[in-house]
């Protein structure tokens, strides 16, 4: 009964997230599901654009008993630990879309745990990973919701910084722009390497948190990505935090490429 709801479940995900399947393209070529499978998810934490997580168009409030209730619902669609081990990659699905659908689709980053997790390089620290975290559903949808809270905890918080870190508005174009943008720069990229404690593929979601604070600036996504791709450009790895040197050449470089479009 466990398998055949959870295949059930599965293919009500497909229906409603069209993209579930399709072939790879290579802007998705690293980290989790995508890496391993070959294939692309609407389910999956590093397509989520700015409009996608921003709280301001999200609300979002989780009291005791709101939890609780949400832990119950959860349950039910929660994988046995042997089907999380023998599909790590999809087993969870059944959750995270009941979430997108009942919250939208800023959910989706609910389990990028720290490190080598379900999707590799993320912020969460209270879910491991499905072959790990995943045990009996009354001890497993508690700790989903934890880490839900977890993940929106960190959106708001980026959210705060964003507020702080964005050059003053309508003011004149000066030469203190570059400074603000190179600023806004140095620090995300910092707080991103601590909170992912630079493990591994940490800087995709510090490139990913680069493109939303830039499209929070009312910056095209298209050139946001094209402003962060050039200002990183491998200069990050894996493992290992970025020395000052490294980070202050991405964060001129940064600037330089909004100054270009201003």
């Amino acid at each position: 009964m466990k398998q055949k709801r959870l295949k059930i479940a599965s293919q009500l995900t497909e229906d409603r997230f069209p993209l579930m399947g399709q072939p790879l393209d290579m802007k998705w070529s690293q980290g989790g599901y995508a890496r391993q499978s070959g294939t692309v998810s609407e389910l999956w934490a590093r397509t989520l654009t700015w409009a996608d997580v921003d709280p301001a168009r999200h609300p979002f409030e989780m009291n005791d008993d709101t939890a609780d209730e949400l832990a119950s619902l959860v349950a039910p669609l929660l994988p046995s630990a042997e089907v999380a081990r023998e599909d790590r990659w999809r087993s969870l699905d059944p959750v995270t879309e009941f979430l997108a659908g009942r919250y939208g689709r800023w959910v989706c980053g609910w389990n990028w745990s720290v490190g080598e997790g379900d999707v590799d390089g993320g912020v969460v620290e209270a879910w491991c990973c499905s072959s790990d975290s995943v045990t009996t559903p009354d001890a497993t949808a508690p700790l989903v919701v934890e880490a839900l809270q977890e993940w929106r905890g960190w959106l708001e918080d980026l959210a705060e910084r964003f507020v702080n870190l964005a050059p003053p508005r309508n003011t004149a174009v000066t030469s203190t722009d570059h400074w603000y943008w190179e600023r806004a720069c140095t620090r995300l990229v910092t707080v991103v390497a601590d909170r992912t404690q630079a493990e591994s593929g940490w800087y995709g979601h510090c490139m990913q948190v680069l493109r939303w604070f830039l499209a929070y600036n009312g910056i095209d996504e298209g050139r946001a990505e094209e402003i962060v791709k050039d200002a990183v450009g491998g200069r990050f790895d894996s493992w290992i935090a970025p020395e000052v040197p490294v980070v202050d050449a991405v964060s001129s470089r940064f600037a330089g490429g909004v100054d270009g479009i201003r």
